[in-house]
Formats: structure tokens, sequence, C-alpha cells
């Protein structure tokens, strides 16, 4: 908007400057007074054009960038999409996975937060219980899937990431 403003401006002075140079020279004014408010017309054209220039330049860029942002959110939404489908798809491989264990349901949500990264104390506080009782299951859990422990737990499952 600023650079309209400026170019609309510069384009006024030489349009203005023009009348004043034509009526000077009807008047027989100095050639050096003529000389002097021409060049103000050439150079208030010259900065109104390249102004201009620029701005073409400048939207026409913005304009692309613009098709390159629209082009990229449809290429988010598609790869959310997709990651929703493999999230969908994961969540029953880890549930058909508790069901081969033969995990209760209370072990399934253990199983599921200590996935998650939670601490027992925080899955104990999650799922309203004592401590002791979410470091029982999460033993019967171990002891079940015949891993040793929390870390080859969690490693069970991000195996097949990795490969």
């Amino acid at each position: 908007m600023r650079n309209t403003v400026v170019a609309t401006i510069l384009f006024i002075i030489m349009t203005l400057n023009a009348f004043d140079v034509m009526v000077d020279v009807g008047l027989g004014m100095p050639f050096w007074h003529i000389a002097q408010e021409a060049s103000l017309v050439l150079l208030s054209g010259l900065g109104a054009t390249v102004l201009v220039l620029h701005m073409r330049t400048k939207n026409k860029n913005l304009q692309e960038l613009a098709s390159k942002l629209a082009d990229a959110n449809q290429q988010v939404a598609l790869l959310s999409g997709k990651i929703q489908e493999e999230r969908k798809r994961y969540s029953l491989i880890i549930k058909n996975q508790f069901e081969q264990w033969e995990l209760t349901m209370g072990e399934q949500q253990v199983a599921l937060l200590l996935l998650k990264g939670l601490s027992l104390k925080e899955i104990a506080s999650v799922r309203d219980t004592k401590e002791m009782t979410v470091r029982q299951q999460a033993s019967s859990i171990y002891n079940k899937s015949n891993l040793g422990g929390r870390h080859e737990f969690s490693a069970w499952f991000l195996e097949d990431f990795l490969n």
C-alpha cells in the first residue's frame, strides 16, 4: 500500500513538473531553469517506474509463495491423514499383541502408559491406584511377555520402526 502511495505521488510530481516545464518554455525562461525542471520530471518518472516494476515483481513473488504455501498445506493435510491412519493401525497391533500375551484390562492400561513413558508413580496417580499395585501389574506384564523389563518392553514395540 505504501509503495502505491509513493508511486502515485511521484507520478503527480512528474505531471505537475511537466506542465510547469511547458509553461516555462512558453514564457521563455532560461534554458538552465527548464533543464532543471525537466530533470525533475525525468527523475520522478524514473523513480515511479522503478517502484511500479518492483511492486509487480514483489506481487508475482508473493503469488508464487502463496501457491507454494497452499501446496504445502495440502501435503501436510494429506500426511496428517496418513499419520492418523497409521496411528490407528499401530494401536490395533499393540492391542492384538496385548491380547496374545493375555494381559488383563488393567495390565493393558498399565502397559500403554508404560509405552507412553510414564513412571510407575505417575501411572498410579493416573489410574487412581497404589504404586505397589502398578508395580505388580508391570511385573506381570514383563512375565507374560517374556521381556526383561520396561526397556525391553518398550524396545519390543519400537523395533519394527527401526528396521
